[in-house]
């Protein structure tokens, strides 16, 4: 689940192209690999992608055929924990915390080919790399991510050069929503949904309510007039949760427009323009004195009309056994794929399990039975305390993990959220011992018995 200079914050998650600013404390972890072109012509699991998705899975193969049998890759240098920037850009957490070199995340000895993948060739079992570098596999694990497209809305990204807008979504802007949120003063503090699919779909209102929290704290919440500006018709997807996100919607006192989607922002007069698609071609103006900006988002451009994808650009995987539905020895993970599910990290987690014992299978010439129920997870913020741990499957019905209500907000599990969750990222994830929650749920769930 990756994309490049972008968030997960449930997220989403792969490395951003650009460094963190100089005085950015690194991981003391050693560098395992040398990044370099393919050292190889071929290797029997080559994996693209050095993202959540990418990273976890590259450490499953190692165990299972070798480190030197196993390729990444990938050209960033640095990998991004994103979920952690839903809390950076509230002032909760420091960005640097979100960081590691990405050598040091890369699997020791598995090779690190730092490239990028100019086109994917199944049929002839290779991918092309810049420099019309060649390189083929016997098994390839696309774990590409989602890209952000601020240039779709007239005035970005250049709008970014201005104060009081921000975006969590990119680890260019999300100081700015920090810095967006301390500087306000009077008005109208905006957050936006975009009229494509997101990675965390969550995460474009957790700030808002970071911020009304902020602002209540602050002293100036009164002279705030909170919106969040939806392309969507419902506030969330599942209904219990939408059901609690109301009531705290309602007792906040924020405003919800739903079917609005940003199409302008004109940084310099501090407006932001949108459709509203129940009337198409219709437009509102509304000034703000804060606006956060959830990008548009879609396939990475390797994607779009590849042969590894669907008529949309996104990788056409088999939605229980994440295998691709025409090449038996491609398979898929995380935001690039078209599973029908949120694209979180947690999704990301459950999904690396699930393919494990698929692939586990497939090089045995055996069929997968190991199937993914779309088990996803969202942590939605609510406060600096407080936390609603949304959890559910392919059919938006809940599929929690403890036996408790977790539509409730919980302190909690907001420390789940902010501090247990980013050392099992780093700890468990990464290095292909964690598959999601699924033996929890299902030991709490004995334990009731």
């Amino acid at each position: 689940m990756s994309a490049i200079g972008a968030v997960s914050s449930c997220l989403c998650l792969r490395p951003g192209v650009w460094l963190l600013k100089a005085g950015m404390q690194m991981s003391s972890f050693g560098l395992h690999t040398a990044a370099r072109c393919a050292a190889k012509d071929y290797y029997e699991v080559l994996v693209l992608g050095g993202g959540a998705g990418g990273i976890a899975m590259s450490a499953r193969m190692k165990r299972k055929v070798g480190a030197a049998n196993v390729a990444v890759v990938e050209p960033s240098k640095t990998h991004y924990y994103q979920p952690l920037w839903t809390l950076v850009g509230g002032g909760a957490k420091q960005l640097a915390a979100s960081a590691r070199p990405m050598g040091s995340v890369m699997p020791k000895g598995v090779e690190w080919i730092q490239s990028r993948v100019t086109a994917l060739d199944p049929d002839k079992n290779c991918v092309w790399l810049e420099n019309d570098i060649k390189v083929s596999y016997k098994y390839l694990i696309i774990a590409l991510g989602i890209s952000l497209h601020y240039e779709k809305i007239k005035g970005l990204p250049e709008g970014f050069n201005h104060p009081k807008i921000g975006s969590n979504y990119s680890v260019q802007t999300v100081e700015k929503t920090w810095k967006a949120l301390q500087d306000f003063k009077e008005g109208n503090a905006i957050f936006t949904f975009p009229n494509t699919p997101v990675k965390c779909a969550g995460a474009p209102q957790k700030i808002m309510y970071l911020s009304d929290a902020y602002l209540r704290k602050t002293g100036k919440r009164s002279k705030a007039n909170i919106m969040f500006n939806t392309s969507l018709g419902v506030i969330f997807a599942v209904k219990k949760y939408a059901d609690a996100l109301l009531e705290v919607i309602k007792d906040r006192n924020l405003a919800v427009n739903y079917k609005r989607n940003l199409i302008e922002v004109r940084a310099d007069r501090q407006e932001a323009v949108f459709e509203n698609l129940d009337k198409p071609g219709v437009t509102e103006v509304h000034q703000y004195e804060m606006l956060h900006v959830t990008p548009p988002m879609g396939p990475p451009a390797v994607l779009i009309n590849s042969p590894v994808s669907d008529e949309s650009g996104w990788v056409d995987v088999d939605k229980e056994t994440l295998q691709h539905k025409k090449y038996p020895n491609v398979f898929g993970i995380g935001d690039c794929t078209n599973l029908p599910t949120s694209k979180t990290a947690a999704a990301v987690a459950a999904q690396s399990g699930v393919l494990d014992k698929t692939i586990s299978l497939v090089m045995k010439n055996e069929l997968p039975v190991k199937k993914y129920d779309g088990y996803t997870s969202c942590p939605l913020v609510t406060g600096y305390n407080k936390v609603i741990l949304a959890e559910f499957d392919y059919n938006a019905q809940p599929l929690e993990t403890f036996p408790i209500d977790q539509s409730k907000e919980r302190t909690t599990m907001y420390h789940m959220k902010a501090d247990m969750m980013p050392l099992l990222y780093w700890n468990a994830l990464l290095k292909g011992y964690w598959g999601g929650p699924a033996p929890v749920r299902k030991l709490m769930h004995l334990g009731l018995k």
